[in-house]
């Protein structure tokens, strides 16, 4: 097959995607057609159906494999792809794992080093606490080394949540040997622990959507609950270290206006917020630079970073 991230401006398609959303709309001029997002394990396209009465066009939904035929086109600067083909594909038309947006990062190598930093926490409540989810609880442990980190901008691929978690800690344990003031046992949990939350607050592939819960509480207030039910499982466990432990959570987003309920008021939780904020950012834009033509060097607006975004020369 001939993957997303392979399309240029002026490429015809005529291959088996997966419907990632579907959603009638109207043309200024009172036109009907269709808005369709297009997936495989490489990305995203975003394609419209002009003529949704058409012969050419079977009924299909949101999650069905479909096989479309049109062209790509660049609009607005992204590509865009006019489809006017487009029936549900047969079984043997496609492979699942295709159309699975994927880590590049062996996950049992990546699960393995974390479990090395965990070895690493001294201080017996808080190696009891970490055991507690990615030792001893087997389902969270499945759950959370195939969840993405986010339902799109950065790590919103399957195991995107343990590479992550995985980064951020590293960056962590970093922060750590450095500043003398951070208590290194309190902020690895916490690094550990940050985005547990994304476990239920983002359904599994390959929807990858916000559930209710997701919906209602958010990721941040869902891990502090985490924390505090596994935490009032282990017998004396300090309330002063669990509170400690959460407010490291509840703060890892840094403003108000990102979402995080709290700011940071102890030197653990700023370095998580640095940490996780700067493994995001970075990721964000290396994904940016990968999705583009490598020829291109000026890769227009980006509206996460708020500038024009440009490839380095060599």
């Amino acid at each position: 097959m001939r993957y997303i991230s392979e399309l240029r401006d002026g490429s015809r398609i005529q291959d088996v995607y997966l419907v990632k959303h579907k959603q009638s709309a109207v043309t200024k001029n009172g036109r009907n057609y269709e808005n369709v997002i297009l997936q495989d394990k490489t990305g995203q396209l975003d394609a419209k159906i002009w003529d949704p009465n058409s012969d050419a066009i079977a009924e299909f939904d949101v999650l069905d494999y479909v096989y479309v035929a049109g062209s790509v086109s660049m609009f607005n600067g992204a590509l865009q792809a006019s489809l006017k083909q487009v029936r549900k594909a047969d079984p043997g038309e496609y492979i699942p794992a295709d159309y699975l947006p994927m880590t590049k990062k062996n996950r049992k190598v990546m699960f393995n080093e974390l479990q090395k930093l965990i070895a690493s926490v001294e201080n017996p409540w808080l190696s009891a606490l970490l055991k507690s989810f990615f030792v001893n609880d087997r389902d969270f442990i499945i759950a959370f080394a195939g969840h993405s980190a986010a339902k799109t901008v950065h790590h919103s691929f399957v195991g995107g949540l343990l590479e992550h978690t995985l980064s951020v800690t590293k960056l962590c344990d970093y922060l750590a040997s450095v500043y003398p003031a951070i208590n290194r046992d309190l902020l690895i949990t916490a690094a550990m622990l940050h985005d547990i939350g994304k476990v239920y607050e983002l359904s599994d592939f390959p929807v990858n959507e916000y559930t209710d819960d997701g919906q209602l509480l958010g990721h941040i207030m869902i891990g502090a609950e985490m924390v505090h039910d596994h935490a009032s499982r282990i017998p004396d466990f300090p309330q002063k270290l669990e509170t400690e432990v959460k407010h490291c959570i509840l703060a890892h987003h840094g403003e108000y206006e990102y979402g995080s309920p709290k700011k940071p008021a102890i030197i653990e939780a700023l370095a998580l917020n640095l940490a996780d904020n700067t493994d995001a950012k970075l990721e964000t834009m290396s994904e940016v630079l990968e999705s583009a033509a490598p020829d291109t060097e000026w890769l227009g607006f980006n509206r996460f970073f708020d500038s024009n975004l440009r490839r380095t020369g060599e």
